[in-house]
């Protein structure tokens, strides 16, 4: 079994428990991974959604002069190079700016969507199919040398809410709005192994 990295993910959290997952954590500084293991990030998405600068402001944050140039300190710039030189995935929010800035495609309906003449997929997929509370519409972009495998494509509605959208649901706290639900990061890691052709030592 080939060992996955996972990157900027909670040291505690769904991955720890699956094997042959070596975690990259803030305190290790997932920007400084430099291969070869095929690759789950997580780059942090909070400077990238479309309530970002409520967000600051919402947490007594203030916001910091780079964030008009969409800067995240490079975290997601090294995701992307990771996942494009090593095979694996990328998980952020559905719409997140991120896509724009480095002129990702967008996914198209349901499905995976091939990025023409090269190795990159893209699609949604709602976290509730995993066993999330909340629906978390997700994005993510994929590289390898093999095509990905078929998601769970069903959109189950949720029974909370992330954010203050409407009120009409339970709306989850920050911690438990974030988390990635286990069935989902052992999807993610199962997507990074067949990301290579063979398997890595």
């Amino acid at each position: 079994m080939s060992k996955v990295a996972a990157l900027f993910v909670d040291p505690n959290g769904a991955y720890s428990k699956i094997s042959d997952v070596e975690l990259w954590d803030e305190a290790r500084d997932a920007r400084t991974y430099a291969g070869s293991w095929p690759v789950v990030a997580h780059p942090p998405c909070h400077l990238w959604v479309n309530l970002a600068g409520v967000n600051w402001k919402r947490y007594g944050k203030q916001k910091p002069a780079w964030y008009l140039d969409g800067n995240d300190g490079g975290c997601f710039a090294s995701a992307l190079l990771n996942v494009i030189n090593y095979g694996g995935v990328i998980e952020h929010p559905a719409f997140t700016h991120a896509w724009a800035a480095f002129d990702l495609p967008r996914p198209q309906g349901i499905g995976w969507t091939h990025y023409p003449e090269s190795s990159i997929w893209v699609c949604e997929v709602w976290q509730s199919a995993y066993g999330h509370k909340a629906r978390k519409r997700t994005w993510l972009f994929y590289s390898g040398d093999r095509p990905p495998f078929e998601l769970d494509w069903s959109r189950k509605a949720g029974q909370a809410q992330i954010g203050w959208f409407d009120r009409n649901k339970p709306t989850l706290g920050k911690r438990e709005a974030s988390a990635t639900p286990p069935a989902f990061a052992e999807l993610l890691v199962a997507l990074a192994r067949n990301s290579r052709g063979r398997c890595s030592n």
